[in-house]
């Protein structure tokens, strides 16, 4: 796969994975089987979207997601990268998140 990047700022001289946290979002509820396409993903239904939630991706594993969305004919709603921090699904406007 490579060898992991530093980000600059790490402290202390602790190496930090790049990547991000990204949100994709898909139009209507995935099967069981199209969930098992996203084995490395954490897989959640929010009426009426499927929502992918993935930690750490680099670019070329989010390319890679993407493709499989398209080869499934599923269709792409949102792609967002989460602020970092956050926890997937935590909800924006609640007065405890980040």
């Amino acid at each position: 796969m490579g060898t992991a990047e530093e980000r600059p700022g790490a402290e202390r001289g602790e190496a930090r994975q790049v990547g991000d946290d990204f949100e994709i979002r898909i139009k209507g509820r995935v099967s069981q089987a199209f969930r098992s396409a996203f084995a490395e993903l954490t897989v959640t239904v929010s009426p009426p979207e499927t929502v992918l939630h993935g930690a750490r991706l680099d670019q070329a594993a989010l390319y890679g997601i993407l493709d499989r969305i398209q080869a499934l004919g599923l269709e792409l709603v949102e792609v967002r990268r989460l602020p970092e921090g956050r926890a997937p699904g935590a909800d924006p406007a609640s007065p405890n998140a980040p």
